[in-house]
């Protein structure tokens, strides 16, 4: 039996559409996109309370009004005197001047009011993890911290790029770091699986 041109050929054509769409299929899998430049222009930014804040609030000489107040799923702290005040997305100077005005008008004359975080928001570790879950955020807490906290990688991970989930600017934005950037509360971190 004689094959024709045409049939010698279709195998050498079908190898060579496999071997394009692999080689397409690998490069999709390892070149993610970089992450915006305010991505990593949030890490130098003032730290901005959201959901899952608690923070210690100290009314000089008020003691009737100094205690932890958690931020709610609405972004507001309920304060004794003014009720519901909005603290998602606020700075904590922006926040201290928020509460004094409030507490300025008609309750106190002149307060003196100071906020730290008491406790930061979680962050979110998923993928080729020991154990993935929500664990407490600390300052100064980079890639590498957050993921041996949850029991470091697995075999099969990634060990060199993450990617990382971040608000920006009211924006949920999507970014491949290396493991030595910094994580920011409410950061949830993806360990993807390696190819090979």
């Amino acid at each position: 039996m004689v094959l024709s041109s045409i049939e010698r050929r279709a195998p050498a054509r079908i190898l060579a559409a496999a071997l394009a769409l692999v080689c397409l299929a690998l490069s999709a899998c390892t070149s993610y996109a970089p992450p915006p430049q305010a991505f990593h222009d949030a890490i130098i930014q003032p730290y901005r309370v959201d959901s899952g804040d608690r923070l210690r609030i100290t009314v000089f000489e008020q003691a009737g009004l100094t205690g932890t107040y958690s931020v709610d799923q609405a972004g507001y702290i309920t304060f004794p005197l003014v009720g519901a005040v909005p603290a998602r997305g606020h700075t904590l100077p922006e926040l201290e001047k928020t509460i004094a005005g409030k507490l300025r008008g008609g309750y106190l004359r002149d307060p003196d009011v100071t906020i730290e975080v008491d406790r930061y928001r979680s962050v979110f570790i998923m993928g080729e993890v020991g154990q993935a879950g929500q664990y407490s955020y600390v300052p100064g807490m980079t890639v590498q911290n957050a993921i041996a906290v949850a029991g470091g990688f697995t075999p099969r991970a990634d060990q060199k790029q993450v990617d990382v989930t971040r608000k920006v600017n009211g924006k949920i934005v999507t970014g491949s770091v290396p493991i030595t950037d910094p994580v920011l509360a409410g950061d949830t971190i993806y360990v993807r699986e390696r190819l090979f």
